[in-house]
């Protein structure tokens, strides 16, 4: 997410703690740094001399608190100030014990339609009775795509297909799911914010359906664009949240960010990938902290959580006793799979965000990749008991996984490697790290 700015802030940070001295030329060049790559990201540039002048005059005048170094005082002093760029922090709250309703609006093509089945899926997670309303009725595929998304996520959709008139849709959606569900989410059509007469539509689909929150989704490539996309939504409907999407790898992620806050309004989600759990709840002290190199544990215990569900406490028990067999060592590949990439993953832990080569990670998941298919060649007693794997068998399992003979002997010692370490440690470290995590206590390196 973001990697360009983060690579540029943490080089910036990298070389001011490898500087011998830091003097007032040190700190300088050091806010020189920061104000190159936040520029580059598209921040706005006057916003980035505020935030920059900010740094320097701080870094300048105050002392070292608490014991802590001037080094570690100025990246502290760095985190603040990009924090209070990104606004302050208000969580969407909604109310269980009563229908909530949550009008989607955006320009056309910001990926709206896909954060409807997102957020639907999120809230389900959390233990929400969801109901999307298929309300775009201007947009060719709108509906078919919904239908689609809200399957694949076993949420409850309303669509109305031979209706053209969206405001009848959304009020019909609302009467619909009124009663059962206690979240109703309404896709609307895109809108441009040149475009009056569909505003207007979106104002009247609002004064109807009467919403407990509007949110706005924006695309975080427009960057800094992304200030008069929101100013001109705020002028037709209050909007009381914002999602930005598309922030994987997105160069210009960082305008689009600040340029939101600078509205005043505040970002409640943030999309950077293309799975469906891919939409996390915004803090920006978290965000500013995974930036920064400082790792989000947060975030990374509430995907675990996510997977506990699907833990077997006996499972459990088997491997942090030593017994672990191929199918347990499988389902840990799998459960990494489901927290998302390596690299998601490891960017959240502190002292690991941002450190790992891209090589290694990309080494790491091929290496699950190619395992996954070995371990599926297998036989089932060869599964349950690789001890019984011989060099008859790993020729056979090779060619049957299409894999060199080699990458299975890699699997069988990495495998060998991970019982050793579980039966030595006799389950006490990875006991709740696996109840916390679903399992991955073999990333596969």
């Amino acid at each position: 997410m973001l990697e360009s700015l983060r690579s540029g802030l943490q080089g910036a940070i990298k070389k001011l703690l490898g500087s011998s001295v830091v003097d007032e030329a040190a700190i300088k060049e050091f806010v020189r740094d920061l104000q190159r790559t936040l520029i580059q990201a598209d921040v706005n540039v006057k916003l980035v001399l505020t935030v920059t002048e900010s740094v320097q005059r701080r870094a300048l005048e105050e002392k070292p608190i608490g014991g802590m170094t001037r080094k570690d005082q100025i990246v502290k002093i760095l985190y603040e100030e990009l924090d209070r760029m990104l606004g302050s922090e208000q969580a969407l709250k909604l109310d269980r014990s009563k229908t909530n309703v949550i009008v989607m609006v955006g320009v056309q093509g910001s990926g709206k339609t896909t954060t409807v089945s997102k957020l639907a899926r999120l809230y389900s997670k959390k233990g929400f009775k969801v109901g999307v309303v298929a309300a775009d009725t201007f947009r060719p595929g709108a509906v078919t795509q919904l239908k689609t998304l809200a399957e694949r996520i076993g949420v409850d959709i309303y669509a109305d297909e031979k209706e053209i008139d969206s405001i009848k849709v959304a009020e019909k959606g609302r009467k619909f799911f009124e009663g059962s569900k206690n979240l109703i989410i309404v896709d609307t059509a895109g809108r441009h914010k040149e475009e009056k007469s569909l505003l207007d539509e979106m104002s009247n689909i609002i004064s109807k359906v009467k919403p407990d929150v509007n949110l706005l989704v924006v695309d975080g490539t427009i960057g800094q664009q992304c200030y008069n996309q929101a100013l001109a939504f705020h002028k037709v409907s209050p909007v009381g949240g914002i999602v930005i999407t598309k922030l994987d790898g997105a160069a210009k992620g960082g305008g689009a960010l600040a340029a939101v806050a600078a509205t005043g309004s505040r970002i409640c989600f943030i999309g950077a990938g293309e799975r469906v759990d891919d939409l996390e709840e915004f803090s920006s002290t978290r965000f500013v902290g995974r930036l920064l190199g400082m790792g989000d544990l947060k975030s990374l215990l509430d995907m675990a959580k996510q997977l506990e569900s699907d833990v077997d406490e006996k499972r459990v028990q088997r491997m942090t006793s030593g017994k672990l067999t191929m199918d347990d060592f499988l389902f840990q590949f799998e459960q990494v799979n489901k927290m998302g990439s390596l690299k998601k993953i490891l960017d959240l832990v502190p002292g690991l965000a941002g450190n790992m080569k891209s090589e290694d990670l990309e080494k790491a998941e091929k290496n699950m990749k190619i395992w996954k298919s070995i371990i599926q060649s297998m036989a089932k007693q060869e599964r349950e008991a690789p001890d019984v794997i011989n060099a008859t068998r790993i020729r056979r399992i090779a060619k049957g996984s299409g894999r060199s003979e080699k990458e299975v002997r890699e699997l069988l010692s990495r495998y060998k490697q991970t019982k050793s370490l579980m039966k030595a440690s006799k389950g006490r470290e990875f006991r709740q790290m696996l109840r916390r995590a679903g399992g991955p206590g073999a990333l596969g390196g």
